[in-house]
């Protein structure tokens, strides 16, 4: 159905392909280095470009320098919003939305599959779902999509999994085109997990629009989606994922770049999310140290430089693929 991002030999539909050793992982104290290298740059933003609140030190001054030298810049992030709302975001941040040609998000690709369903997947779904949004984070809009908001897993044919904060208010207006905040209900962890071992009873799936376990928020880090959805694998469910380190987001980058992509590199600072999935889709990783992995590797001061014994066995502990090179903070 897609076309897919290839490098060499790799393509998406391979999770294992050009491996490196641990070893092999290069020290950048900036972007400079490598920036002629590649033409096409796939950006993270959160832990990468800002922390949601304000942009990192340097991260304007290095996007700028890599679009003045004509790279191609695509944000591809794991954020359950659409990518018109992520793409608004940047210009308060500090970054003009000119530098970049575009956004992909999980938010976007959910919202496509469902509106679509010509994948096998999402037209054999129903349309009523309970609705797994946020609250502090501003809900996320069903409006287009034909769904019914239902309130019990029990007469629900999915879940849908946009926020870990709350839970959507029963009805089909509940994501109504006026609504810029659709309503929902304010509800703790342990009461997704009563609703999500309900739902694993009937068998039903869930979609989860950000596959992200948790983000930094600030300096502290918050539970995203990702988290609801191991742990619906866990009870047994059937999830589906719709962001990295799925190959579904790099065919969409394919797909908007161009399906032969020569020269490109992923930026990100999750081991599992970006730079598995950068992996999967055959492309040089940037491994940015400062984000959610800060503490695990002993980085304190912000921008700091891990040892590099900690990355090493960061890796192995988490069985992770290895990025091609270690930037402690995304500067020039």
């Amino acid at each position: 159905m897609h076309s897919p991002i290839q490098k060499g030999q790799c393509s998406v539909s391979d999770y294992h392909p050009c491996a490196q050793t641990v070893s092999e992982v290069q020290d950048l104290d900036g972007l400079r280095h490598v920036a002629d290298d590649y033409k096409v740059w796939l950006l993270d933003q959160f832990g990468v470009l800002h922390d949601g609140r304000k942009a990192y030190p340097g991260t304007v001054d290095a996007v700028r320098q890599l679009a003045e030298r004509g790279a191609q810049l695509l944000i591809i992030s794991n954020s359950s919003k659409r990518a018109s709302v992520t793409i608004s975001k940047l210009g308060p941040l500090g970054f003009d939305p000119a530098w970049f040609v575009g956004a992909i998000t999980s938010g976007e690709l959910t919202h496509k599959y469902l509106k679509e369903r010509t994948d096998p997947f999402f037209a054999s779904l129903g349309h009523k779902c309970v609705h797994f949004t946020w609250s502090a984070r501003q809900a996320v809009s069903t409006h287009g999509l034909g769904l019914t908001v239902v309130q019990h897993p029990e007469d629900a044919d999915f879940i849908l999994a946009h926020g870990s904060e709350a839970i959507g208010v029963a009805g089909p207006r509940a994501g109504g085109e006026n609504d810029l905040d659709p309503p929902a209900t304010p509800a703790p962890l342990s009461v997704m997990e009563d609703v999500m071992k309900r739902a694993v009873q009937k068998a039903i799936p869930m979609i989860v629009a950000n596959p992200d376990e948790v983000t930094v928020d600030g300096r502290d880090l918050a539970i995203m989606p990702g988290t609801l959805g191991k742990m619906y694998e866990r009870m047994g469910g059937h999830v589906q994922w719709m962001g990295k380190p799925d190959p579904v987001i790099y065919q969409a980058a394919g797909d908007m770049l161009g399906a032969d992509l020569r020269s490109v590199v992923a930026v990100g600072d999750s081991l599992h999310h970006d730079i598995g999935g950068a992996a999967a889709a055959g492309v040089d990783s940037i491994f940015v140290a400062g984000g959610i992995h800060a503490a695990d590797l002993g980085v304190d001061a912000f921008g700091g430089k891990p040892e590099p014994s900690r990355l090493v066995a960061l890796i192995r502990e988490k069985d992770a693929r290895t990025p091609k090179f270690c930037l402690p903070l995304f500067n020039w």
